[in-house]
Parts: structure tokens; sequence; C-alpha cells
């Protein structure tokens, strides 16, 4: 098996945080401790759930769930504004430990990263103790926990962090990954999402072996360029490298739901989340902006952006949900959506700007 994945197998750990912005929430503020914690939207149920504690979950309640159904199904519930400068000084302690081990971290978003431990001499060698010595450095200095999982590719080290939630670390071995990947629910690939999963299932594919019986020409066939990632994983072939982060000449910030979501009020409301993380990235960067981009990914996978551009910067997060909704409005609304996410462009210097101003008016 390892030969015809991989003849030399890399060594990837995928770091996801646990519950982050309500584990945050809970260190900071003792009281909120092993209560049932959603951040996001308010007791009254207007807006949207973006993070749920481990002890509101059992009710079912999860991200991008509107409040209203949440406060539904958890009526003890306590609701708190997201605070997403904290997060992100959080996470820039927790990227500094990544750093600490390897150059080579590829961050998805403010609570999870890929990262590539091939080749490292350090902990005898051994992903899984890389693992758990970044598990424990992250407990020592943030007070938060985490959970990793070890493989040799990114598809599977995703799935394996996964398996022991929350706090634990998961191994899929290239001797293992045969027979973890042929048992595995076809939902519960990366990449393979409900509305895929139901199309696949209609072919009666339902798990990794039934996957890998179908030919690539067959799944290429029923959805496009997809279908030959469907092959490729199903094999256990992922060959994504690790990507550190370069310098980008934008700042964004976007989110995948859980479940597709159709519903218009629900969709604004995790656009203008994602809009205020990226406005606060901005703000911490000292930069300004002239154009923002809406982009959003369909179940099917499509994705499509829309942008505009002002002759004057954006002053604040809620000056631009003007531009977002008739962004948003401008959309093809034929398909259920999975990701949102909002992106600030043709960025200046603030102090820069300022100096030009200055003078031009002395």
């Amino acid at each position: 098996m390892t030969d015809s994945i991989n003849p030399t197998p890399r060594k990837i750990i995928h770091l996801d945080m646990d519950a982050f912005y309500a584990s945050v929430e809970q260190r900071d503020f003792p009281e909120l401790r092993g209560k049932p914690l959603v951040v996001g939207g308010d007791p009254s149920g207007r807006g949207v759930v973006a993070a749920a504690s481990y002890e509101v979950r059992p009710f079912g309640v999860r991200s991008a769930m509107s409040c209203y159904e949440a406060r539904k199904r958890c009526p003890e519930a306590i609701f708190v504004r997201p605070r997403f400068e904290v997060y992100r000084a959080v996470s820039a302690q927790i990227r500094s430990i990544m750093l600490s081990l390897t150059p080579l971290v590829e961050p998805l978003s403010l609570d999870e990263a890929y990262l590539d431990v091939t080749g490292l001499s350090i902990h005898k060698g051994s992903a899984t103790l890389m693992a758990n010595w970044l598990r424990a450095q992250i407990l020592e200095q943030t007070g938060l926990t985490a959970s990793a999982g070890v493989s040799f590719n990114k598809m599977l080290a995703k799935i394996a962090s996964d398996l022991n939630k929350p706090n634990g670390t998961a191994v899929i071995t290239p001797a293992d990954a045969e027979a973890f990947i042929s048992t595995l629910p076809i939902e519960r690939f990366h990449g393979i999402g409900k509305a895929t999963a139901k199309r696949l299932h209609a072919m009666g594919i339902r798990n990794g072996a039934d996957l890998k019986g179908v030919t690539s020409a067959v799944l290429v066939n029923e959805f496009g360029k997809r279908g030959q990632f469907y092959h490729d994983i199903a094999h256990g072939r992922d060959e994504r490298p690790v990507k550190s982060k370069r310098q980008h000449k934008s700042v964004g910030s976007e989110t995948t739901f859980h479940d597709n979501i159709s519903d218009t009020a629900t969709l604004l409301e995790q656009i203008y989340l994602q809009n205020a993380d990226a406005f606060h990235q901005m703000q911490n960067k000292q930069l300004i902006a002239y154009t923002i981009t809406l982009k959003i990914k369909y179940a099917d996978f499509t994705q499509i952006t829309r942008s505009h551009t002002l002759a004057t910067a954006f002053t604040s997060a809620e000056s631009a949900h003007y531009w977002l909704d008739r962004l948003f409005v401008d959309i093809p609304r034929d398909l259920p959506i999975r990701l949102v996410g909002v992106t600030y462009s043709s960025l200046a210097l603030a102090t820069e700007t300022l100096s030009q101003l200055d003078l031009f008016n002395s």
C-alpha cells in the first residue's frame, strides 16, 4: 500500500483548535466555563452562531445555525458577541509556536493549519511526538486545547484531526491508510459535501471502497474536474504541498459551513461576520482599502466573486454592508452555498495616506 500511495511518505500534521472562539471566551471569563456557550448573535434570536462550545453541541447547536434555532434547541444557552481582535491575537501566539517547529506552516483559518515536518530530526523524527509537543505548548502558553491529525498527506491529516476531538491526536499511517479509507463514509471525506454525497449515494457509492471501485472517467463525466480529485482521494493520493504563508496584496476572511445554506438572512449574517474579521485584520495592519470582494462557493464547489471599488477608502466594517448587500443580490442563487468570504484589496498604508493629507492641508 505504501508504494502505491506514496513511495516516500511525507509527514503532515493538521492542527485544529478545539471550539476556538468559544474556548477563548471560556478561558477569559471563568463564569462561562462548563456552560452551554454560543458565540455570535444574541438571546433574542437575531444573528447566527459563529461558534458553539462543547457543552452546547449535544443539543444539536452548531456554527452557521440561526441563533433563533440555537435558542430553541438549548434555552439555557449563553450568547456572547465575537471578539475577533482577541481571537486574532491568540491565533498569532499559536502560529508562533508552530513556526518554532517548522517554517512550512499553511494557515487555513484562525484556528487550523497544516505543517510539513518531513525530514525533521527533532523529537526522534516522529511526527506524532511533534504533534503532541505542539498541543502541549499551546496548552501551556495559551490555556487552550488543540487536536491534531498526523498522516502522509493533507486530506488524511485533516480527517485524522477530527477522530480524537477534543484534545487528542490521531495517526493514519501508510500501512493503515487503505483499510481506513475503504470503510470511511463518503460524508467524512474532506471536500465532499452533502449535495455531492447525495449524488454519490445515488450512484451506489457510500464509502471509500465503493468510490475506489469507480473509474476516474466515470467520476469526471459526472462531476467534472472534481471527479479526478474524488478518484485520487479514494486511492489515498493527495499531492498538494504545504504552502507557507506568502505576502498578500489583499486581506480577507472566509468560512465554510457545516451544512450548505440557502436562507438569505443567515447568509448575510455570515457575510457580515467575515467582513468584520477582515476589517479588523486590516486595522491591525494599519491598512485601508478601496476595493471589496464577495466570494461565494456553491454546494457543487463552483465559486464566483463580485467586487466593487470606491473612490475613497472604506471607513468601517459597517460602511461596507451596503456594498456587500448589493454584491450579494447580484449573485445567482440556484444552489445552496457552502462558503462565503470577504476580501479587501487595493490596499494602502493608513499612515501614508494621513501623511499625504497633512501635506496637502499644510
